[in-house]
């Protein structure tokens, strides 16, 4: 359905409405066609084309019929306005991040160092196929090329979403939008594609639930905001969900710490054992049923702050309401697709995480069997989450909030290390429990939290 343009406030508006109507065709952007990588297509093929890898050249030089096309397919065209100015403010520092309540907050999320101009499409497209992950979600130049619009505006989104300056971004920021969440949100895209085309015509197609393992502090939470963004703006209704979501209630807490005296990885909420189980299951499956415009359901949500902290499940009354037709879920847990082990083996990593392993025998069924497609996120050494949470924590003692002392953290993150060190290994040398080593897409980050080509 078209949109009259008059009820439009912002300029961009104008350009996103032409891609919910035009099938990602851009056009008119009301911006400086002499700094704005967007608007800057007029000359597109012959000024820029001679930039990119030799392997393109013979596509450059003539505009004759015969001519092979160029690998870039563009639908750009210079606005009648002329020129304008990027809306973006010139804010690198904040962005608006989910927090468990389901409302937001702004917080420090991508790094700052040395701006650079992001001045030409050309220099965007190598600087994409530079990528990490492109040969991972089987992106080849040519693909590139062809979607280069819905890449141009996936990046505008996300610099409106964290309020970056789109003309200013730095390395870091460039490198965490096109060489990671956008890459993650092209292979999300395909893997709907591939769940979607195993049903009918007619049939009712139950949303496709992407997992997300990842250890705590590597930034997964921001990954999946910024995916749910992307899907909402490209009109695809989302659903989030955390492990978070289904911890124990505070009474149920209180019991299973009376039940494991003495036992510290069962003392607070975190390990396998501080989840309820048959609550996850009954969540998954009325979410996976949302498959229809008007059906409507709430989605639980955990309170970190409460009881002093050691939490408790948030009043209903504040649970976000997620409404269908579903496309995706996202559901991202720390300790996703953990497989049990033998008993000797956790013993020996220490024994008060055979309990937990135990448990663990029954997290499969509850959770892991939903998940179609998997995201996992690699470290090297699970000592990263130490300093991660060492940084938030002392970020957070800066801004005058309450936060943990150092000797809390080491405490707090030393209930978790035993289980990374016992189920790592084995989930990224077989993937996640139950996967389908094809819809596996591993992402190894360095200590940044930036990906980064396997060793």
């Amino acid at each position: 359905m078209e949109v009259a343009t008059s009820s439009l406030k912002w300029p961009w508006q104008a350009a996103t409405l032409q891609h919910y109507n035009n099938r990602f065709c851009l056009k008119d952007y009301p911006f400086p066609c002499h700094s704005n990588p967007i608007a800057n297509t007029f000359n597109f093929k012959r000024r820029i084309l001679s930039s990119f890898p030799s392997k393109f050249n013979h596509h450059v030089g003539t505009d004759s019929p015969s001519s092979k096309p160029s690998p870039i397919q563009t639908h750009f065209s210079i606005s009648a306005s002329g020129c304008g100015c990027s809306w973006i403010q010139d804010n690198t520092m904040v962005h608006d991040s989910a927090i468990s309540n389901g409302t937001l907050k702004k917080c420090s999320a991508l790094p700052t160092t040395n701006t650079v101009d992001v001045s030409s499409i050309s220099d965007l497209f190598e600087f994409i196929c530079s990528g990490p992950l492109v040969d991972k979600i089987g992106i080849t130049p040519e693909k590139v090329g062809q979607s280069i619009d819905k890449w141009l505006l996936y990046g505008s989104q996300l610099c409106r979403l964290f309020q970056l300056n789109e003309l200013k971004l730095t390395i870091p920021q460039k490198a965490r939008l096109y060489h990671y969440y956008i890459p993650v949100f092209v292979w999300c895209e395909d893997q709907i594609d591939l769940h979607s085309s195993k049903f009918k015509d007619g049939d009712d197609v139950p949303p496709l639930v992407i997992g997300f393992s990842a250890p705590q502090g590597c930034g997964k939470t921001t990954l999946v905001f910024a995916l749910d963004y992307l899907f909402k703006t490209t009109k695809r209704k989302s659903a989030t969900i955390s492990i978070d979501d289904f911890y124990l209630t505070a009474k149920g807490q209180a019991k299973l710490r009376e039940d494991n005296p003495g036992n510290a990885l069962l003392e607070y909420r975190g390990n396998a054992g501080s989840h309820d189980l048959p609550f996850s299951v009954e969540t998954l499956e009325a979410l996976t049923k949302l498959t229809k415009e008007g059906m409507k359901m709430k989605v639980p949500r955990y309170d970190k702050s409460a009881y002093s902290g050691r939490g408790d499940r948030a009043d209903a009354s504040t649970w976000p309401e997620i409404e269908g037709p579903l496309k995706v879920i996202l559901f991202e847990g720390w300790m996703l697709g953990f497989k049990p082990l033998p008993a000797e083996v956790v013993k020996a990593v220490d024994p008060q995480l055979e309990i937990v392993n135990k448990n663990l025998e029954a997290y499969y069924n509850a959770w892991d069997k939903y998940i179609n497609a998997w995201v996992v996120i690699k470290i090297k050494d699970p000592s990263y989450v130490y300093r991660w949470r060492l940084q938030a924590e002392i970020a957070m003692r800066q801004a005058g909030k309450a936060g943990m002392s150092d000797e809390e953290v080491n405490d707090f993150v030393s209930r978790y290390l035993p289980a990374y060190e016992a189920y790592l290994p084995t989930l990224y040398s077989e993937g996640p429990s139950g996967s389908d080593p094809e819809r596996v897409l591993a992402i190894d980050i360095d200590e940044e939290r930036n990906p980064i080509l396997a060793n």
